[in-house]
C-alpha cells in the first residue's frame, strides 16, 4: 500500500454514527470505504456504530458488513484486516432510541481513550427520513463535537430546501452539515482545479473569448432497480442535475479562490450559483424511456422524466454568451462522465476549401470524470504526405500514466474523510442549494411534456435541435486511446 502523506487524515480519533447502517449505499459504498480507511492507518482510531430499523446484535452487523466486504470491495480484505475492522462494529436497531445509541457512543469513546474524539454521524437514509435522525441525534445529545453528513436530494424544490435547512439549523450549526455530492469527490473533479489554477498555459484561455461552449454529459446505462419508488417521485433533473450537474459546473466555470482553502472555494461556487440565469423550460427536454410507465411502482400516467437534456447561462463576465449544455438519463446508449469544452475556431481560414479544416468541428478539451481519470484535448493537424490536407489530432493523459493509480481513493472514501476533517471544499452549502433552487422553479412550474425515447438511445430527438448549431460530443468519433496497448 502507498504511503500516507501527513495531514491528509483527522487529527483526532473518529467515532461514526451510520444511519441507514444495513442500506444499499452503506452495503455497496461506506462499509467498504470506512474499512479501507481504517485499515489504511487515514484514521487515527475509528468506532462505528451501525443503526438501522433491522433488529440486528452487533455480531448480525458484523455478519452484514463482512458480506458486504466481500461483495462490494475493490481491495482485498485479510482476514488481520477484518478481525482489527469487526472488533470496531457496534449495533443499535433505531427502535432503541436515542438513549440507547448514547450509551453506544459513550461506551466506544470510552474504548478509544483519547483526550480529544471526534463525531461523525452519516444519515445513509431517504430525505423523508433525515429530519427524524437528526431529531433522534438531539435528543441523544450527540451533537457537541459532531459533523453530519446528509444524503441528496436537498429538498425538492425552493420551499422545500428553505424548510429543511431552518429545521437542521435548530439542531447542527451549518459548518457542522456535510451536504455530499459523490461526483465531487472524484479525482478527476479535483483535478479540474488543478488543471485550471495551477497552468498558464489554460488559465489566460478559460473565458468567452477562447471558449465557444461547455457540454456537461453524464448518460447512464443503468435501470433504476430498487430506487424506481423514490425515482417516482424526484426525476431526473432533481436527482442528478441540482446535484451533481450545477456542482461540476459550479467547479468548471468559478473565479479564482483567493486560497486553496474551503471557505475560499466554496464561495467562489456559490458566486457562480448568483450568476446562474433561470432556467427556461423552453430550454429544457425531458424525456422518458419506452417501458418505463410499465414499471412496478410507477403511475401508468406518470410524467417523470428518465432523461433531462438542458441549455443554462451564466450572467457574469467571464461566461457571458456561453451556453453550458447538460445531459443525463437512465438506460441510455452508454455509461459515460464528460465535461467538454468547446474552443472558438479562427475568425479566418487561410486553408483551401477541402483540407479538412473544421470538417470535424472545433477543438475541445474533454474531461473524463470516472474515477481513473483521462482528459484529451483535439487539434487539428497536417496529415503526412503530399498537398496540405488536416485531421483531427489528439493529445490525450490517463491516471495509469503516472504509475499512481493504486493511490486513488474513491469517491465515498474522500468525502468521509474530508468530512471528518471538517473541510467543506467538496460540499454544497445552504446559500448554494436553495439558489439553484431559487433558479429551477420555472422549470419545475411548467416543465415540458416528457418525450419517449427508446432503450440504448441517447435520448429524445428533440436533443439536437436544442443543442444546434453544435452537436453532442457524445457518443465519440474516436475512441479513448488504450494506455496498455502497443504503440498507444
Amino acid at each position: 500500500m502507498a504511503k500516507i502523506p501527513a495531514g491528509v487524515g483527522p487529527k483526532h480519533p473518529q467515532v461514526v454514527v451510520l444511519v441507514g447502517a444495513t442500506g444499499d449505499l452503506a452495503r455497496r459504498k461506506l462499509l467498504s470505504g470506512l474499512f479501507h480507511l481504517s485499515s489504511s492507518g487515514l484514521i487515527p482510531g475509528c468506532r462505528i456504530i451501525g443503526v438501522s430499523l433491522d433488529e440486528l446484535t452487533a455480531d448480525g452487523f458484523r455478519d452484514f458488513a463482512r458480506t458486504a466486504l466481500g461483495e462490494f470491495s475493490s481491495r482485498s480484505v485479510s482476514a488481520d484486516a477484518w478481525s482489527a475492522f469487526a472488533g470496531n462494529l457496534d449495533y443499535v436497531p433505531l427502535t432503541a432510541g436515542p438513549t440507547a445509541l448514547r450509551a453506544a457512543v459513550d461506551r466506544a469513546e470510552k474504548s478509544l481513550g483519547a483526550a480529544e474524539i471526534s463525531r461523525l454521524h452519516y444519515l445513509s437514509v431517504p430525505p423523508a427520513a433525515a429530519l427524524s435522525a437528526v431529531r433522534m441525534l438531539g435528543e441523544g445529545q450527540l451533537v457537541e463535537r459532531a459533523r453530519v453528513v446528509m444524503e441528496k436530494p436537498f429538498g425538492v424544490d425552493l420551499k422545500s430546501a428553505v424548510q429543511l435547512n431552518a429545521s437542521l439549523h435548530e439542531v447542527f450549526r451549518e459548518d457542522q452539515i456535510f451536504r455530499i455530492d459523490h461526483f465531487l469527490g472524484k479525482e478527476p473533479a479535483q483535478n479540474i482545479l488543478a488543471f485550471r489554477f495551477a497552468n498558464g498555459l489554460f488559465e489566460p484561455i478559460w473565458n468567452r473569448n477562447f471558449i465557444d461552449h461547455v457540454q456537461i454529459d453524464v448518460p447512464e446505462t443503468l435501470d433504476l432497480g430498487k430506487r424506481i419508488a423514490f425515482y417516482e417521485t424526484i426525476g431526473a433533473y432533481r436527482d442528478m442535475v441540482v446535484t451533481h450537474l450545477f456542482q461540476i459546473l459550479g467547479f468548471m466555470a468559478m473565479e479564482p479562490p483567493t486560497a486553496l482553502e474551503p471557505a475560499a472555494i466554496s464561495e467562489e461556487k456559490n458566486k457562480v450559483f448568483r450568476s446562474m440565469l433561470p432556467i427556461k423550460p423552453i430550454d429544457v427536454v425531458r424525456g422518458q424511456y419506452s417501458g418505463y410507465r410499465a414499471e412496478t411502482g410507477v403511475d401508468p400516467q406518470s410524467d417523470t422524466e428518465t432523461f433531462i437534456a438542458l441549455k443554462c447561462s451564466l450572467d457574469n463576465w467571464r461566461w457571458a454568451g456561453v451556453p453550458f449544455y447538460l445531459r443525463t438519463g437512465k438506460r441510455l446508449a452508454e455509461g459515460q462522465r464528460i465535461i467538454s469544452i468547446a474552443f472558438r475556431e479562427p475568425p479566418r481560414s487561410m486553408f483551401p476549401g477541402d483540407s479538412g479544416v473544421g470538417a470535424q468541428g472545433p477543438d475541445h478539451l474533454t474531461f473524463d470524470l470516472a474515477d481513473a481519470s483521462k482528459m484529451s484535448l483535439s487539434f487539428y493537424g497536417k496529415r503526412p504526405g503530399p498537398g496540405m490536407r488536416l485531421d483531427k489530432l489528439s493529445l490525450q493523459f490517463a491516471m495509469h500514466d503516472t504509475g499512481r493509480v493504486g493511490d486513488v481513493l474513491e469517491a465515498y472514501e474522500r468525502l468521509i474523510l474530508d468530512a471528518m476533517r471538517g473541510d467543506h471544499t467538496l460540499f454544497t452549502s445552504a446559500a448554494g442549494i436553495e439558489r439553484l433552487w431559487e433558479v429551477s422553479m420555472p422549470l419545475l412550474e411548467a416543465p415540458p411534456p416528457v418525450r419517449p425515447y427508446a432503450p440504448g438511445s441517447w435520448g429524445p430527438n428533440a436533443i439536437h435541435q436544442l443543442i444546434a448549431p453544435h452537436t453532442w460530443r457524445l457518443p465519440f468519433e474516436r475512441a479513448w486511446r488504450d494506455p496498455n496497448a502497443v504503440g498507444a
